[in-house]
């Protein structure tokens, strides 16, 4: 039977077929489609990749897409490896107390890595919508999310096709980076997370960029070894810093990317007997609890706002799918205390 434009209307794909495409079994589609770590990555993409190709949408899914919504949100971020994300979930949750939203939460270990679990879930998940906080869409997970019309709000993330709550990660390095010239220093360090993959691109880099070049106008090039990425761990910063803080000339001003990895600086400083800020000033971001029992000056991020805004958002992208994406840039706040 042709459609009344003359095409053939197209079959729905199955698993069967996703399976024949990936050369694996109808079980091994299933598990890789639920996330299962049972199902190495590579054929993990394979399967994900054939089931784009044929847009197949698992039954169970789409019995739940005909269906009204089931009132219920997903939520995915790194919860376990950054703290501050609890102060985001927060957030949401307000927003959503007094509305009949069921949330769900989902952890991904680390924002420096692949996303296998983002990559599945719109495939294996019966949502109305989902938020994802400061972790990469790549193009197959962005394709995927639209055709599947999930209405989705990205944090700390901007991509096109997609609402967006953010802050200008630039300006953050500026501010600190402003901040420590007005200080008086000329010898600088930055340090950030390392990335587990080239393939992702992490909001924190936009801030040494706009560090980096701030203190390049002002006459103070960064060089490539006053640069160290690490480990998100406080122990690892801390390593890092003994080194940094051991080479010379020393400097005398580091920029972290987070107030944890500020805290591993501080430790080593203290552990070498520099006094603070005299001898060592220290900025972090993010201005989470640690920062404010530190003393510690930092670019205060609105963690609890950006939840909250998200969630509205998203909320109404749902009660009016043809609204018009939105784009937000909440503001940053330089909190000078004691380490500058």
């Amino acid at each position: 039977m042709l459609r009344r434009n003359g095409e053939v209307p197209r079959v729905a794909a199955t698993i069967k077929d996703v399976a024949a495409l990936a050369g694996v079994s109808i079980s091994t589609v299933s598990l890789a489609i639920n996330g299962s770590n049972r199902v190495r990555p590579e054929t993990r993409e394979r399967v994900l990749a054939a089931a784009d190709q044929l847009e197949f949408v698992p039954r169970t899914e789409a019995v739940a897409r005909a269906r009204r919504g089931v009132r219920r949100i997903g939520v995915m971020a790194p919860f376990t490896s950054y703290p501050t994300f609890a102060r985001r979930l927060e957030g949401v949750l307000l927003a959503l107390r007094d509305h009949g939203w069921e949330v769900v939460v989902f952890d991904q270990e680390s924002a420096a890595s692949a996303l296998p679990t983002l990559a599945s879930i719109p495939l294996t998940n019966k949502l109305d919508g989902l938020l994802v906080m400061s972790l990469p869409i790549d193009d197959a997970t962005a394709r995927r999310l639209l055709r599947q019309n999930l209405a989705t709000v990205l944090v700390e993330a901007a991509r096109t096709g997609f609402s967006s709550v953010g802050i200008d990660h630039a300006e953050g390095g500026r501010l600190a980076a402003g901040l420590l010239l007005e200080r008086g220093h000329t010898r600088f360090a930055f340090i950030g997370e390392r990335k587990l993959t080239s393939d992702v691109v992490l909001p924190p880099e936009s801030r040494l960029s706009a560090y980096r070049e701030t203190l390049r106008i002002a006459g103070y090039p960064l060089e490539d070894q006053r640069i160290i990425t690490v480990p998100h761990q406080l122990e690892a910063a801390r390593q890092a810093a003994v080194e940094l803080l051991s080479s010379e000339p020393r400097p005398t001003a580091v920029f972290a990317q987070d107030d944890l990895l500020a805290a591993g600086v501080l430790k080593a400083a203290r552990e070498r007997d520099l006094r603070i800020p005299e001898d060592l000033a220290v900025i972090g971001f993010d201005d989470g609890d640690v920062a404010e029992a530190l003393g510690l000056t930092t670019i205060r991020q609105p963690l609890l706002e950006s939840g909250e805004v998200a969630a509205r958002t998203l909320v109404a992208q749902l009660g009016n799918p043809d609204r018009s994406l939105q784009e937000i840039t909440l503001k940053l706040t330089l909190v000078e205390r004691a380490t500058t």
